[in-house]
């Protein structure tokens, strides 16, 4: 099914509003290209798809994440969250019941079955391991416990492991900054435009709206911003305060988390650039394709810890 895209897009450090360009469309199952980026002279004002493409649809173990501190911000004024707020919670999490249905929209998947209804909320912590270093995320299991509980039945079906992040948002491209990881069949090269559209073969509505910032540290579920109450196993970890712009734009992206131990190996990745998609940036922003991290980003392993 195809989608509308806006293109209106400009180095952000020119500060000045550009026009708007209508851009090629696709199929978006998680995290892919920009709707539109719209600079104007007091920042930018973003909205993103944060799926996928066309028409379809991990160094040692980490300590645990209460004695680990968040890096600093690479840019001044930036922040990570210090704990997930408590803002948005469920008033009884554990009473919650999770409905999780199939994926009928023809995307490709990896399939394993699908989560139990009734979620485990005595999940704490995230742990994704990687190549390029370990991860820590505080879970707001409280305000998102379909979301936790389906991270918890693809990390222990192994969903995760040997996957590639596939794709690098940076503000000097696509006016947003954010890694996003996921899709259990993406190549992670820039060249395969089917990057972005693979999933678990099922999908979940959204939780927790609003109730996180998505800021600097924030960890959040992808979904097309025309497609809420889509998520799969496609998520963003951002290292950029402008994200925060992505929520008022009206866009429905469920934040589960915050990184309490190694914004610094996302710093790393973020600093190492893009692979522009078949040679050209703005080819993320008109939804043709996602710019690959430079420095190849693989899960090893992702598990949830209590």
């Amino acid at each position: 099914m195809d989608r509308q895209t806006q293109l209106a897009r400009e180095h952000r450090e020119r500060q000045e509003q550009r026009s708007k360009d209508t851009g090629n469309s696709r199929r978006n199952t998680v995290i892919g290209a920009l709707l539109g980026v719209v600079l104007v002279a007091g920042g930018v004002i973003a909205a993103v798809t944060l799926m996928g493409n066309d028409d379809s649809k991990a160094p040692d173990a980490a300590a645990p994440a209460d004695s680990a501190s968040a890096s600093a911000s690479a840019s001044p004024g930036a922040s990570v969250p210090a704990a997930v707020p408590s803002t948005g919670a469920s008033a009884n999490p554990a009473a919650a019941t999770c409905e999780y249905r199939k994926d009928d929209s023809g995307a490709p998947a990896k399939k394993v079955g699908t989560p139990p209804a009734k979620p485990d909320t005595r999940g704490k912590n995230m742990v994704i391991t990687t190549n390029q270093g370990t991860i820590v995320i505080q879970l707001a299991t409280a305000q998102t416990p379909c979301t936790v509980n389906s991270f918890e039945f693809l990390a222990k079906k192994n969903f995760f492991d040997n996957t590639r992040c596939h794709r690098l948002a940076t503000p000097d491209t696509v006016g947003l900054g954010m890694l996003q990881c996921g899709d259990p069949l993406a190549k992670g090269d820039a060249k395969h435009a089917t990057d972005g559209t693979g999933g678990p073969g099922y999908l979940f509505a959204d939780e927790n709206l609003g109730g996180i910032p998505l800021g600097r540290g924030t960890v959040a579920m992808a979904q097309a911003s025309e497609d809420a109450n889509s998520n799969g196993s496609q998520f963003f970890i951002s290292f950029s305060d402008e994200n925060t712009q992505l929520t008022s734009s009206g866009a429905a992206f469920t934040p589960f988390g915050v990184v309490t131990k190694g914004m610094d190996v996302i710093d790393k990745i973020a600093k190492g650039g893009i692979i522009p998609f078949n040679g050209d940036p703005l080819a993320d922003v008109r939804g043709e394709g996602s710019n690959a991290p430079k420095l190849p980003v693989v899960i090893k392993d992702l598990r949830i810890t209590r």
